[in-house]
C-alpha cells in the first residue's frame, strides 16, 4: 500500500460513513414519489449540489486536469455551452415538465407522442447510461491503482457494492443529500491541491506562469478557428458544449430526474442555473491544477507511463501530506459513488416507470420492493461495466453520450416546436439520429464535440420530413398518473 494508514483510515471511514447516512433516509418512504423523487421535499439549493456532483465525476477529477496537462485550458470553451444551455432549458423544457405529475423525461415524449416513442428513448437512455458509468466507475480503478499499488477489480466491487447499499435503502433523498456531502468534499480537496501545489512549485504562481507560457500556449482559452475535426475550439465548445448540455440536462434521465424533484418549477429553474455558474469555477480549477502539474513535473519526476489520466493522482500519493492524501483520496470516491447512485436510481425509475416494470394493479409496497429490486439489478450491471478497460476516461465517457444525446434532443424538440410531427415520424427520426451518429464516430473525423448538435439536427430534419409524409400530428396525450 503507498498511502499511509492513517490516510487509509479516512478513506475506510469515509466509505462507511457516507453509505450509513444515505442507508438512512430509507424512513418514510412509501411510495414511487418518495422513492424516485424524494417526496419532492429538497431546497432548491442541494439540488444545484447533487446537479453539480453528477456533472463533476471521478472522469472529471483525473481526466480535466489530464487535459490540460497534456494540453492547454482549451476545454473551458466547451464549459461555455454549459452554461448557455441552462438557460434555454429554463425557457423551453423545464416548464413542460411541471404541466403534470412527472417521474421521468421520457413521460413527456409519452405525453406528446404516444408509448412506443417513451420506450425508444428510454432503452437508448439506459443502454448509453449504462456504459457512460461504467466508464466512470472505471476510472476509480486507476485512482485505486495508484494508491495501493493494487489490482483494480475490487475497488470497483467494494465502491459499487457500497453505493448500491445506500441507493438500494435510500432512494433519491440519499442520492441527494449525499451528494450534497460529497459536493462539500471534494471542492475541498480541490482547493487543498491547489494551494499545495502553489507551495511545492518554486517561484509560486509567477513561476506557473512563466513556464506555462515557455511552454507554448499551456494557458491558452480561445480558439477562435472554425474546424470541424478539432474537439475545443470556441465554435465547437460554444455550439457543441450548448447542445451537449441541452441534452444531458434536458432529456437524460439522471439530469432530470434532480429537476423533476423540485419544489415547484421555480426553484428547479434555480438550482438548474445555479449549478452552472459553480460548474465553471470548479472546471477552471481543474484546468489549472493540471497546468500547475505540468509545471511541478518540471522539478519533480511524476510517472504516468504514458496515462496522463494517472498524474493527478500520481501527485496525491507521493507528493500530499499525511491526512491531506486521505481527505483528497476520500473526494475521488465521493464522485465515484455520486456518479453511480444517481445513474442506479434513475435507471431503476425509467425501467418501473417507462417500461411499465411497476405493474398495474400493485399497491405501493409492491412497487417499492420492485423498485429496489431493479436498483440492485442496475448496480450488479454497472459494477461489470467498469471492470472494462475504457482507454482516456474523460473523453470516452463524453463520446459514448454524445452518440445518442443528439438523437434524444432532437426528438424533445420536435415535439416542442413542430406541431405536425407525430409519434411516426419521431421515431423514424429518432432511428435516424442514432444511426447517423454511429456513422460519424466510425468513419468520419468529426470531432466528438459536433456528435449532438449533428445528431440533433439530423433526427429534427427526418423526423419533420417523416411526419410530413406519414400525415397529420397527433394530439397531446393524457399521461396516466
Amino acid at each position: 500500500m503507498r498511502i499511509s494508514p492513517f490516510d487509509f483510515a479516512i478513506i475506510v471511514a469515509y466509505l462507511v460513513g457516507i453509505t450509513l447516512f444515505g442507508a438512512h433516509f430509507r424512513r418514510g418512504q412509501q411510495t414511487l414519489r418518495d422513492y424516485f423523487l424524494g417526496g419532492r421535499t429538497a431546497p432548491w439549493w442541494a439540488i444545484a449540489c447533487s446537479i453539480v456532483a453528477t456533472e463533476t465525476s471521478t472522469l472529471t477529477i483525473i481526466g480535466t486536469p489530464a487535459i490540460a496537462y497534456a494540453g492547454n485550458l482549451g476545454f473551458l470553451q466547451l464549459v461555455l455551452g454549459y452554461m448557455v444551455a441552462r438557460v434555454i432549458l429554463c425557457v423551453v423544457l423545464i416548464p413542460q415538465y411541471f404541466q403534470g405529475e412527472f417521474y421521468t423525461a421520457y413521460q413527456l415524449l409519452e405525453k406528446r407522442f404516444g408509448n412506443r416513442m417513451k420506450s425508444a428513448a428510454a432503452i437508448v437512455f439506459m443502454g448509453t447510461r449504462a456504459l457512460a458509468e461504467g466508464v466512470r466507475i472505471s476510472a476509480i480503478g486507476k485512482v485505486v491503482s495508484v494508491a495501493f499499488g493494487t489490482g483494480e477489480r475490487w475497488s470497483i466491487a467494494i465502491v459499487a457494492g457500497l453505493t448500491i447499499a445506500y441507493t438500494f435503502e435510500g432512494g433519491m433523498s440519499a442520492v441527494i443529500w449525499t451528494d450534497v456531502a460529497q459536493f462539500a468534499l471534494y471542492l475541498t480537496g480541490s482547493v487543498a491541491a491547489f494551494f499545495l501545489l502553489l507551495h511545492k512549485i518554486p517561484g509560486g504562481w509567477h513561476q506557473v506562469t512563466y513556464s506555462a507560457a515557455a511552454a507554448g500556449g499551456k494557458l491558452r482559452v480561445f480558439d477562435f478557428a472554425f474546424s470541424l475535426t478539432r474537439s475545443y475550439t470556441f465554435w465547437s465548445g460554444l455550439l457543441g458544449g450548448t447542445f451537449l448540455t441541452m441534452a444531458s440536462h434536458g432529456t437524460d434521465q439522471t439530469m432530470v430526474q434532480r429537476l423533476l424533484a423540485a419544489r415547484n418549477e421555480r426553484d428547479s429553474k434555480k438550482a438548474l442555473l445555479a449549478s452552472g455558474v459553480v460548474v465553471f469555477v470548479q472546471f477552471a480549477l481543474f484546468l489549472v491544477l493540471g497546468v500547475m502539474l505540468f509545471v511541478f513535473a518540471q522539478h519533480a519526476s511524476l510517472p504516468v507511463q504514458g496515462d496522463t489520466d494517472r498524474i493527478f493522482p500520481e501527485f496525491i500519493v507521493r507528493d500530499m501530506p499525511v491526512g491531506m492524501a486521505g481527505l483528497v483520496l476520500a473526494s475521488i470516491f465521493a464522485m465515484a459513488m455520486s456518479n453511480a447512485s444517481g445513474s442506479l436510481n434513475s435507471l431503476a425509475s425509467s425501467s418501473v416507470i417507462d417500461l411499465g416494470a411497476r405493474g398495474a394493479g400493485t399497491s405501493p409496497a409492491q412497487q417499492l420492493v420492485r423498485s429496489r429490486r431493479l436498483t440492485l439489478v442496475w448496480g450488479v450491471v454497472l459494477g461489470l461495466l467498469g471492470l472494462i478497460r475504457w482507454g482516456g476516461v474523460l473523453e470516452a465517457g463524453l463520446t459514448i453520450a454524445s452518440i445518442t444525446y443528439g438523437a434524444m434532443l432532437g426528438v424533445f424538440l420536435l415535439g416542442t416546436w413542430n406541431r405536425r410531427a407525430n409519434e411516426n415520424g419521431a421515431l423514424v427520426g429518432f432511428a435516424a439520429g442514432i444511426a447517423a451518429m454511429i456513422a460519424v464516430r466510425f468513419w468520419t473525423p468529426l470531432a466528438f464535440t459536433w456528435y449532438v448538435f449533428a445528431g440533433t439536427i439530423v433526427t429534427f430534419a427526418v423526423g419533420s420530413v417523416a411526419s410530413f409524409a406519414s400525415g397529420a400530428a397527433i394530439k397531446p396525450r393524457v399521461v396516466p398518473e
